[in-house]
C-alpha cells in the first residue's frame, strides 16, 4: 500500500499544481496553439513543394 503512495505521489503534486496554475493564471490553450501550428506548416508545404513531374504517379 505505501509503494503505491509514494509512486503516486508526484503525479498528485503535479495534478494539484496544474489545477492550481490553470485557475490562477492565464495559461495558453496548447490544443489551438498546436493546430494554429500545424495549418502554418502545411500551408508552407504547399506554397515551397517542389512541382511534380509529369511521370510521378504515386
Amino acid at each position: 500500500m505505501a509503494g503505491i503512495i509514494k509512486s503516486s505521489f508526484s503525479f498528485m503534486v503535479g495534478t494539484v499544481f496544474g489545477v492550481y496554475v490553470a485557475q490562477n493564471y492565464n495559461v495558453p490553450n496548447i490544443r489551438k496553439l498546436a493546430d494554429t501550428g500545424m495549418a502554418m506548416f502545411k500551408h508552407l508545404e504547399e506554397t515551397y513543394r517542389k512541382p511534380k513531374k509529369p511521370g510521378d504517379d504515386q
